[in-house]
């Protein structure tokens, strides 16, 4: 079983967390909000509190906050973030749903990638799917029509930092499937993008999870 950080304390956090501490998994939680830090680690039974600022324990660091806090984030922590593999879950969206708050040839992970040490290891992964969703799925609330695990697509330069995150993926009982290198993250965040459309205009609601259906 593998060390995880999480850093934040919001809902994907709540649920990657209790999906990793069933999993097996050390969790440690990390806020500003010391108290909320501890509230949350005490209703989800088993984690840990870490100290922000300090290196987290984790081998695996994952970045749950919004995309600004998250990059502002991975400033702060500069070298403590050394070694570790750092796992953006983040869609950098701009509030009009219009678009994205970064460059039109980058992505949020790339600008995370840029603001980490030059050995840290970014990987994307998780953005595609609600937080709810996540947890609806771990307590076999899921549709009746869906056979297979949740999807979680990911991208990332060093096969060594994916495959890690794979295991963590395929830990919690989902299913990783590798896009390419971190530029393939553009095309991840314009998925997260896609399905806030769906949500506002067709679907109207966020019960809904997108994935691989494999024929023959």
């Amino acid at each position: 079983m593998s060390s995880i950080s999480i850093i934040g304390l919001g809902n994907m956090a709540r649920a990657l967390a209790g999906r990793a501490l069933t999993a097996g998994h050390a969790v440690e939680l990390i806020g500003r909000d010391q108290a909320k830090a501890k509230e949350l680690a005490a209703a989800l039974r088993g984690a840990t509190v870490g100290t922000p600022g300090t290196t987290p324990a984790g081998d695996i660091v994952i970045l749950a906050a919004p995309y600004a806090g998250a990059l502002a984030v991975v400033r702060e922590y500069g070298t403590a973030l050394s070694g570790k593999i750092v796992v953006d879950v983040t869609n950098p969206v701009a509030p009009d749903l219009q678009g994205f708050v970064v460059p039109d040839n980058g992505s949020g992970a790339q600008e995370i990638a840029e603001a980490a040490p030059d050995d840290a290891y970014v990987v994307k992964a998780f953005n595609t799917v609600f937080s709810h969703v996540l947890v609806a799925e771990s307590v076999e609330a899921r549709p009746v029509d869906v056979n297979r695990p949740l999807d979680v697509f990911i991208a990332g330069d060093d096969a060594q930092a994916k495959a890690r995150v794979s295991e963590f993926v395929e830990s919690l009982g989902l299913r990783p499937w590798d896009t390419g290198e971190l530029f393939m993250a553009r095309a991840l965040e314009n998925v997260g993008l896609m399905e806030l459309g769906l949500m506002k205009h067709s679907v109207k609601h966020a019960n809904f999870s997108l994935g691989i259906t494999l024929l023959g």
